[in-house]
This record gives C-alpha cells, structure tokens and sequence, in this order.
C-alpha cells in the first residue's frame, strides 16, 4: 500500500507532485521521493521520512525541473526500511534515463531476480520494484513502449507503475485492478495519475476517469494520452482499501469510500445487534463505520475517543515496540462521556490485536459499565501477498484463535466481526474484489 503519483505537461510539476504526495501522505511513511524531467534529463530526489520533512527546502524545487514528474511514500511490502529501498528508483541505459514509481507487490519477485542475477544484473536494492527496471534495460526491444510491455510479462502480482522518461511518461494497471489508480486533468489541458482522487482535490485536477485494470496509458507532448488495452480485464479492486486504507473522500472505481464504510456499519448494525448506550468510533478509521451503526441501530453516536494527529497510524509501523507505545500516545478517552455506559466500540478492522486490547483496557479505566467491540470487516485470517503487510499466519490473531478466545483476549464483553457476505453486499455485488485476507483465495498465480 504506498502512492504514486504522475504529472505531465504542468508547470513545476515537482510541486505538484508533492502536493499529491501529502495528500497521500497516509499511504505510506516511511520514505517518499519525486523524479522530474525538463525534457533533457531527469531529476530526482528521494529520503526516508514524510513528505513536508524531506522536502521541507524551497531549493529541492529548483532542483526538481521541469514540467513532469513522478513521485511516491512508501510502505513496505517488500524490501526493508532503508534509503536503498525508497522510490523512485532511476537508471541510464541503451535508451536513455528512466525512473520508475511502483504501488503493490510482485509475488515472483525472487523467481525474476534470481533468473536476473544469473544473467549479470546487479541490484542495489531489495526491491521488487528493481526488478522492472533491469527488465527494460535488458530487453532487445527498439522502443520503451516495447520493452515496457514485455517487461509486463514477465512480472506477475498486483501493481500500478509509472515510468517516466525524459519526454514520456507511462502508466501501468495491472489486469485485475487491485490497487487503485485515477487519471485527472488540469485547467491548462496537462494531466495527473494518482493513487487516490483526493490528491485530485488538492492541486486543483478534475476527475477524468479510472485507469482500466489492464490498461497501459502513453502520455506525450502535445498529444491526448494514448491507451493501450494490454490484458483483457478481471477487476478484483482490493476490499481493503474501502475498508482502512483509503481517504474517505476518495472515490475508488466509482465508489466512495465514506459511503461505503458507512453501509459497512449499517450491515453490521443489522447482524450484529446489541444492548448498548453509546456508539463510539476509533477514530479516525472507525469513524463512517460507527455512524452506519448509530444510524441502523438507533444507538446514539458520541464521539468520545480523541486521537492525537500528530502520531503516525499504528498498524503501519513495522516494529512492534513503537506499535505499543504509540497506541497509548495516539488516543484519550472523554471520561464524562464514557463513565457508567454501556459502549458499543467500532473499528474497521482487527489485525494483530495490539490496539483493540488498550482500547478495550482504556474505555474501562474511563468508567465503562460494559465494552462491545465491533468490527466493520471479517476475520482477518490470511496474509496478503497483493501489497498488504500482513505477511505470516502468526502476526494475525483471527488465524490463531477463536472470536471467543479474541474476546477474552482483548478483555470486551463482546465481540462481533461484520461477515463475509455483509461486506460484499456494503461493497456492492456489481464487481468481485480482492478478498485474499479474509477467505484465502490467492486468484494471482
């Protein structure tokens, strides 16, 4: 789950692309970076750290020429956390200078790469992102059209890549649309591809459509994007994304992300009853899930859990240590609100545990009669290999105990997931989707 970001044929298209990326900045936080070009050469400037930190110097723009851009804050699925592994990644080959921008994850990663290796390429990075790179510059190919596409056949997995060259940009989705990618259009005719529409918002681009699962778009000066249908689609939008990942003021493939989280909790409502005072989210997440259950249940809605913004979201950190500390520091409970009622406690999801069992310890030290965790998703009970950094059986507690054995883990009185089918039917049955985390269907082999 990271962002990408291109823009092409904008005036100080660096700006605009880290504007995007703040936008996105809860895509990812560990490293984030821009390459720009001005037609004759590439820029690119890349750290560890949050957008606003690593390009807090009015001077990188300077640096950052021209008027495309690619860009990207990474969370890792793949690699580790270091300098080496933040995109994008760039090179000078037969062709030219290319950098390349990835949002997903290869699942025959190690297959390519060993097979690269023992052909003579030499890695600087332990990502799968990498991979793409050696396999357009190695390719006999005359054109970066060419190479691109037979690259695409060598990868398998979910991913959304943007390649920039020096006077092209290229978009790539793969066939089953898994991650999410919108193109938007500017005033001034120039374009922006972004993993999530409120990027959109923020620099001042119109919604144009979403890029098709499949599809590779060709953007050259002067001209419309060019489209090429390169697989023949099978959508499977990941659930995730309208579940947690996502802004909820984002729309993904034609659907709002707050009001699906919504009916997600108004779906949870219906199965999942209780006798209860209040509804409270965990914010920020938890927040249209718990107001789709206040609406259906009737229960009042009180919001009465304060997050400290300034702590990074704890399910994305990679060590456990920093998760624990980091759930006490993040949120306080209003007492008054709390004291001598029975709460009915909504969170989109249950990974690891760590955070529903201090919530559940915390709305109890606050004077709590009863504690009923909610959550508007089903067990999570399988890794993801698509971009999700779930990756052992042993990190996920729904895959290790039963909801009882969950309950008296987290200390609830009660606790209740949303079902299978409850959740297809607050996504929508128009379309299938990605649901690899929760009934263990891997669909890409």
């Amino acid at each position: 789950m990271c962002a990408v970001v291109g823009v092409f044929n904008v005036k100080n298209a660096s700006k605009v692309a880290y504007y995007a990326l703040f936008a996105m900045q809860h895509r990812g936080q560990e490293a984030t970076g821009i390459t720009s070009s001005d037609g004759k050469r590439l820029y690119t400037k890349k750290s560890k750290g949050l957008v606003n930190d690593v390009f807090s110097d009015e001077s990188i723009f300077d640096f950052l020429q021209g008027s495309k851009a690619i860009g990207h804050n990474r969370y890792s699925t793949a690699g580790s956390n270091s300098l080496e592994d933040a995109q994008p990644i760039d090179a000078k080959y037969l062709l030219g200078e290319i950098s390349v921008v990835h949002n997903g994850n290869l699942i025959n990663k190690d297959e390519v790469r060993e097979k690269l290796i023992k052909e003579g390429a030499i890695f600087q990075s332990d990502m799968d992102t990498e991979n793409i790179i050696h396999l357009i510059a190695r390719s006999q190919k005359e054109s970066l059209e060419e190479r691109i596409m037979e690259a695409l056949d060598d990868i398998k997995g979910a991913y959304c890549i943007i390649i920039q060259s020096r006077t092209k940009m290229f978009v790539v989705r793969d066939k089953y649309g898994v991650r999410p990618l919108s193109l938007g259009k500017f005033p001034n005719g120039g374009y922006i591809v972004a993993s999530e529409t409120c990027a959109f918002d923020l620099v001042g681009a119109e919604f144009v459509r979403d890029v098709n699962p499949g599809e590779m778009l060709i953007f050259r000066k002067g001209e419309e994007p060019e489209s090429i249908q390169v697989y023949e689609p099978d959508p499977r939008p990941c659930a995730f994304e309208y579940i947690y990942f996502a802004r909820p003021d984002s729309v993904i493939d034609g659907k709002t992300v707050y009001e699906t989280r919504v009916k997600m909790g108004m779906q949870l409502a219906r199965e999942n009853p209780v006798d209860a005072d209040i509804v409270l989210p965990v914010p920020d997440s938890g927040i249209a899930a718990a107001l789709g259950y206040a609406k259906e249940s009737g229960i009042p809605f009180e919001n009465a859990i304060v997050r400290n913004h300034y702590v990074g979201r704890t399910f994305i950190e990679p060590i456990q240590e920093m998760r624990d500390l980091k759930v006490r520091l993040k949120l306080s409970p209003i007492k008054s609100i709390i004291k001598d009622k029975k709460v009915v406690i909504i969170d989109d999801s249950l990974v690891r545990g760590t955070t529903s069992r201090q919530i559940v310890k915390m709305l109890k030290d606050a004077g709590a009669k009863e504690v009923h965790f909610k959550l508007a998703s089903p067990q999570i009970k399988h890794p993801c290999k698509y971009g999700i950094d779930t990756p052992s059986y042993e990190e996920l507690i729904s895959a290790n105990l039963s909801d009882e054995e969950i309950k008296e883990k987290i200390g609830a009185d009660s606790l209740s997931f949303l079902s299978l089918e409850g959740l297809v039917k607050s996504l929508g049955k128009d379309r299938k989707y990605s649901l690899v985390s929760f009934d263990g269907e891997y669909f890409i082999k």
